[in-house]
């Protein structure tokens, strides 16, 4: 592990972005696109599916030419996550120290990896997803998520913890909670258990700057779900007091998530001490669809 303790020069007006790409090389052309689109500063990716090595053959001249140090926890087929930096990427730390492994003890997954980019140690985090409650899995997703809460709090540099935590922190953050009773993403521990990172004094940017309105990052592939805004609020930036009061705007873009071939996942954004694009609102563009009527909708796999 490296040393938590350097306190860096900051740096004003970041626009810093977390996504679930689900898969690099599948939505290489997208995510390039949209790099020159929205111009981030600082860009947390999950999902890469791919080596470090593949990942930087595939991609790494395109983000050096774009003027972005990089750095990954790459993993074939499954996993990986990766940041993006313009704006320094030092003390990198992959991976969270005392992590569980799933299967082998000696099979860490390439679900965390953090760096100091700007004066803060921004987190990209892949979380498990947990399968079933009570599983193996869901005991893992657990365990992972309390030693995550052990490195975070070891810190003492400014932080955004930011990724899909595939939670959704509360039933205002799914289209239908009735929808989701017996699945993960929603039960009490995993919802405490990012109540114990919030403890620590990170707070939910997004939710903060929206607490009333529909806002979800993540839409299933299947139904018609996006389509209808049938979605979760599952990918998230909390960040430390020092960074959450910089917050200038705080949104997701939703027209990420639009056309051929996107992510079932958007983008979540937060612009600190200047908002390029104005206060725009909670989802851009906002959707057509609003919040639906909560009559028995079943989820996807559970039909």
């Amino acid at each position: 592990m490296q040393n938590l303790s350097v306190v860096p020069d900051t740096v004003d007006a970041m626009r810093v972005a977390t996504w679930n790409v689900n898969s690099v090389k599948q939505r290489h052309a997208r995510l390039l696109e949209w790099l020159d689109q929205r111009q981030p500063d600082v860009v947390c990716l999950q999902e890469l599916k791919l080596t470090d090595d593949a990942f930087a053959t595939l991609i790494g001249p395109d983000l050096t030419e774009r003027g972005y140090q990089f750095t990954t926890f790459g993993q074939p087929q499954w996993n990986g996550v990766a940041l993006l930096s313009r704006v320094g990427l030092d003390d990198v730390v992959r991976g969270i120290p005392d992590a569980p492994a799933f299967g082998a003890a000696s099979d860490i997954e390439g679900r965390a990896i953090s760096a100091v980019c700007g004066g803060i140690r921004v987190h990209s985090l892949y979380t498990p997803n947990g399968r079933e409650v009570a599983s193996d899995h869901y005991a893992y997703k657990l365990e992972w998520l309390a030693k995550l809460r052990d490195q975070v709090a070891a810190d003492t540099v400014p932080q955004l913890v930011c990724g899909d935590m595939n939670i959704a922190p509360t039933d205002h953050d799914v289209f239908d909670p009735a929808a989701f009773e017996g699945h993960t993403h929603v039960t009490p521990a995993e919802r405490q258990a990012l109540a114990d990172l919030a403890e620590l004094g990170l707070r939910d940017v997004i939710r903060e700057r929206w607490p009333d309105e529909t806002v979800f990052s993540y839409w299933d592939y299947r139904a018609g779900m996006f389509q209808k805004n049938y979605g979760m609020r599952i990918d998230l930036i909390l960040a430390g007091p020092e960074v959450a009061d910089r917050r200038a705007a705080a949104w997701i873009d939703r027209q990420a998530r639009k056309g051929k071939g996107p992510s079932d996942h958007a983008p979540v954004m937060l612009d600190l001490d200047a908002a390029p694009d104005g206060d725009i609102g909670p989802m851009v563009p906002p959707p057509s669809a609003g919040r639906p009527a909560k009559k028995g909708v079943k989820l996807p796999q559970a039909q």
